[in-house]
């Protein structure tokens, strides 16, 4: 792995950790829903996008946001609603709004929004596609068979990242899911490329999306990527559900358990460090007070 990707990938683990630590502490506020295991899909990805690219985030979606942006502090502000947050302080963990990158909390309801964006860069600006994260659960929606249907059709350039880490909050995939992931992509004449991100190895994973992507820019039509990956953390903050025996063997295989040396040691004290450093800045500073802070805040309801 190249030290621009480690670092990467050490950016978010360590984001992910001390936004954990700060939940504990009671200095998050809501819910917040990390990534930890699934770093390497952001990192491989971003990468082949295009700044023009518009992407849309989901829930999970701290990982995508630093590997397109790398603004810790911007990020970590809106989380903790304190001044020079990306959204004003008002988005929160999950409801991100930067440019043409979008997240939201709302299960499944990116992807007809992304099919609609498609649409649009299209007839306006051929050369562009639309970006959507979407999770395993995420395929019980109704909504994201009918917008597959008409990207389809339409041969709209939407790129469906699906991070498939097995459990949909708490319940396995399996016992939600009939049939696959690629049945679903291929009864709509949906291409579909499962690549295996549990293994240590970003180039590996983005010399394998290149070309695919490249042809959803180019017009070939909509392509649906399955990443095999693990989530290591809880669904939220502190509520994982499945047995000890098997977080204790999820994490033995994850990544940052199996990659050791000089340079992962050096750039893991590096990354820990930015980490606490932005941590302790944005801390200090006040709430958020911005111009879309206070329009929120003057809509709040008053008791009479």
């Amino acid at each position: 792995m190249n030290s621009d990707d480690l670092r990467t990938m050490l950016l978010i683990r360590h984001f992910e950790l001390a936004l954990l630590d700060l939940f504990a502490r009671g200095e998050v506020h809501g819910t917040t829903h990390t990534c930890l295991g699934q770093e390497a899909v952001p990192v491989a990805l971003s990468p082949l996008l295009d700044p023009d690219d518009f992407v849309f985030s989901n829930h999970r979606g701290h990982g995508h946001y630093l590997a397109r942006f790398d603004d810790p502090a911007g990020l970590l502000a809106e989380i903790l609603g304190r001044d020079g947050g990306v959204s004003g302080g008002v988005g929160g963990s999950q409801h991100l709004r930067r440019g043409r990158h979008l997240s939201t909390g709302v299960q499944g309801e990116s992807l007809p929004v992304a099919a609609g964006t498609a649409l649009h860069l299209a007839r306006s600006e051929p050369g562009r596609l639309a970006c959507v994260y979407v999770g395993d659960g995420s395929w019980g929606e109704g909504a994201m068979y009918e917008a597959l249907n008409m990207a389809a059709l339409w041969r709209l350039p939407l790129l469906v990242a699906v991070e498939h880490n097995g459990i949909a909050q708490s319940t396995p995939t399996a016992a939600a899911m009939a049939g696959t992931i690629a049945g679903r992509a291929a009864a709509f004449g949906v291409e579909h490329l499962h690549v295996d991100a549990t293994e240590p190895g970003v180039a590996r994973l983005r010399t394998a999306l290149a070309a695919p992507v490249e042809r959803v820019r180019r017009g070939a039509g909509p392509l649906v990527v399955e990443f095999a990956t693990r989530r290591t953390g809880p669904h939220s903050k502190g509520d994982d559900s499945r047995p000890a025996g098997e977080l204790d063997r999820l994490r033995t295989q994850d990544w940052y358990a199996r990659l050791d040396g000089p340079e992962f040691d050096r750039l893991d004290a590096e990354q820990r460090a930015r980490v606490a450093a932005v941590v302790r800045d944005v801390t200090a500073r006040p709430p958020a007070t911005g111009r879309v802070a206070a329009e929120v805040e003057q809509w709040q309801p008053v008791s009479v």
